[in-house]
């Protein structure tokens, strides 16, 4: 899952990169809010952390934007310990959560695990197809109860179409949410992934609609 970090605190947004990229989630980070509109408005993210303390252009402008241009990725908002107003405002523009500074990493990730499965319509953290169970608060995966390893990449890809789940995803959106903005894009990798996954998982995990892409199944 991709997100983009709008911070102009750099330690803070190496921090909450750090986080995030620990967790498997391709993380691009956006200094001003004139980069932060742009980024947000043209590359496909699946949530976007934004301070509405940004230079140049202040978050609320952008989040207004964004939400005037048809840009519905989630949004979590970041905002100063007294600035009550500014999060009635940044909801009321169209943000879909905030978090207060300071905060604690660990609820900064309960916030965004919370809010992609909203997105995506899936009530649980933990998935299930067949033998294999994926919980996407640890990224760790079992087959039968026992645990598999997986690379960063075979998790990213798991985690998107488990996510998107009975949903046909082709292989350059796949490739869009599973590298960064500045990233090397090839979507032909994306079938090793797949079949590096189905070696470890079994074949009958993810389907192929050849030509089209691929899809998990959990709807019977």
């Amino acid at each position: 899952m991709r997100i983009l970090i709008a911070e102009d605190e750099h330690v803070l947004a190496k921090q909450v990169k750090g986080v995030l990229t620990a967790e498997n989630r391709v993380v691009d980070i956006a200094s001003d809010g004139v980069e932060a509109e742009f980024l947000g408005a043209t590359e496909p993210y699946d949530l976007i952390i934004l301070d509405l303390g940004l230079p140049q252009r202040d978050g609320l402008t952008v989040l207004k934007n964004w939400r005037a241009a048809g840009v519905d990725t989630p949004v979590l908002i970041l905002t100063a310990r007294d600035g009550w107003s500014e999060r009635v405002d940044g909801l009321d523009a169209g943000a879909d959560d905030y978090l207060t500074k300071p905060f604690h990493m660990a609820e900064l990730s309960a916030r965004v695990r919370a809010m992609i499965r909203r997105k995506t319509g899936q009530a649980s953290p933990v998935f299930t197809k067949g033998n294999v169970i994926f919980d996407s608060r640890n990224n760790q995966v079992t087959v039968d109860g026992i645990p598999v390893n997986l690379t960063a990449q075979e998790v990213a890809v798991l985690a998107y179409l488990f996510h998107n789940a009975d949903r046909l995803v082709s292989r350059s959106e796949l490739s869009d949410h599973i590298y960064q903005y500045d990233g090397d894009r090839d979507s032909n990798t994306i079938a090793v992934f797949v079949n590096r996954l189905r070696r470890k998982l079994g074949d009958d995990l993810i389907e192929t609609v050849r030509g089209r892409g691929y899809v998990i199944k959990v709807t019977v």
